[in-house]
């Protein structure tokens, strides 16, 4: 692990790699003084990553796998934390389509819509201010960037590890990585964090992987040895400053000193989360389909962040978190206590005959057609133990038998927030 010493010259690497760093580096428009949150705790950022590719040529569009049409909005958003003193750094991902109400702007309504459509509608200071209006948590800095500075900031600190348990292709992105860990240059790190068509699927699966991107580039750094004193640090802040956007009061100096505070940090007390959704398709005219959050649950997140305290302790579920809804997953299963206790979880479950010459020697095995691989986490978390054996061909339904051994049933809830963005610490989330 890391090094206190080393972590706290790092931090700053890490809350810039998580903003995109751009090549923009105009001040943004932001009239709101700093300062409100510090008073009541510790110092909040809003780093966001801008779809945007203007002034960038064909080929490096081509290259970088960022063909398409530019929305001019926030793609990526996350609200950074530092408590007072640097005891603690908390990351809270905002999904580009939660749909949340914006705040007043002139020439519109009052309205809701997608997140990332406040920048577009207006620009920086929209954006800031729909993020304190939807967490309740007062932004006292704004770091903006956009997809080539992302890439030469990767490059320019020396790249970045990741790690997969399985192989990794998207071609909307240019993803292609085997499983294992791997040293990834800037253009490879957009992809990866980019990558939507790889499991687990879509926003949420994307924000994890930034997250973990993060922890990856402070995992190669703190090997290579960088800031391993208070002059490389400043000058990585001088640089860094040059090439991102920020509003006026946020400074080289500034992120200078945000970075020495954070002296006593360690990876177990560095922490991430992603807002926590109760519906994943929630439909609106004219914004299509967005993510609702879990009111009660996003409410005590952000109360956690206002309020200086851990993402992660007192987080409690009532059962195990699954990806997917019990009633979707069809099994088959030859021991009628299991059964049961499945169908008491809300598993479609038929019951079969017990094997006539008793129970085989092992753990209960789960066969399943590798097309329902992606049901499989589901039900294997409801049978801890069991082993994991694909049939192709078997086709929809899982066939469960139990082994000689008792075979516990452990309580799922469906609850794809905690499966996907549960708040983590960096130690935990980072490649083993």
């Amino acid at each position: 692990m890391p090094s206190s010493r080393v972590l706290r010259r790092l931090a700053l690497t890490a809350l810039l790699t998580a903003s995109l760093v751009s090549a923009a580096p105009s001040p943004a428009p932001r009239p709101t003084a700093p300062g409100p949150s510090a008073e009541r705790g510790g110092t909040n950022l809003l780093v966001v990553g801008i779809d945007r590719r203007s002034g960038m040529s064909r080929a490096e569009i081509q290259r970088l796998h960022v063909g398409g049409k530019e929305c001019d909005c926030t793609d990526v958003m996350m609200l950074v934390h530092i408590s007072p003193g640097g005891r603690r750094l908390g990351v809270v991902s905002i999904p580009r389509d939660s749909y949340v109400p914006f705040a007043a702007h002139e020439g519109h309504e009052a309205h809701s819509g997608k997140i990332n459509g406040a920048f577009a509608e207006g620009g920086p200071d929209l954006a800031v201010r729909t993020v304190e209006k939807a967490t309740g948590v007062h932004v006292d800095h704004y770091l903006e960037a956009d997809f080539p500075g992302f890439v030469e900031a990767v490059d320019r600190l020396g790249g970045a590890e990741v790690c997969t348990a399985t192989p990794l292709k998207d071609i909307n992105s240019g993803l292609e990585l085997p499983s294992g860990r791997h040293a990834v240059d800037g253009a490879q790190a957009l992809r990866y964090v980019r990558a939507r068509h790889v499991p687990p699927p879509g926003d949420l699966g994307r924000v994890r992987r930034q997250q973990r991107l993060v922890l990856g580039m402070l995992a190669r750094l703190s090997e290579a040895g960088a800031f391993t004193d208070p002059l490389a640090t400043g000058r990585a802040a001088y640089a860094l400053a040059r090439s991102v956007r920020t509003d006026a009061h946020t400074s080289a100096r500034t992120l200078y000193e945000l970075a020495r505070s954070l002296r006593h940090l360690d990876l177990a007390h560095t922490e991430f989360a992603t807002v926590p959704m109760s519906d994943f398709d929630h439909r609106v005219p004219d914004w299509g389909s967005t993510l609702l959050w879990d009111e009660p649950r996003a409410k005590a997140l952000f109360d956690a962040v206002r309020e200086d305290r851990s993402l992660v302790e007192g987080r409690t579920a009532q059962g195990v978190p699954v990806g997917m809804r019990p009633e979707t997953v069809q099994v088959r299963v030859d021991d009628p206590v299991t059964t049961e206790a499945l169908r008491a979880n809300g598993f479609d479950v038929t019951a079969a005959e017990p094997p006539a010459g008793g129970r085989a020697a092992g753990p209960t095995v789960i066969t399943y057609d590798p097309s329902r691989a992606r049901y499989v986490d589901t039900l294997a978390a409801a049978l801890p133990g069991a082993q994991l054996r694909p049939v192709a061909g078997q086709g929809p339904v899982f066939r469960v038998t139990v082994g000689a051994a008792e075979q516990r049933v452990a309580k799922v809830i469906y609850d794809r927030s905690m499966v996907e963005g549960a708040p983590v610490t960096g130690d935990r989330l980072r490649c083993g």
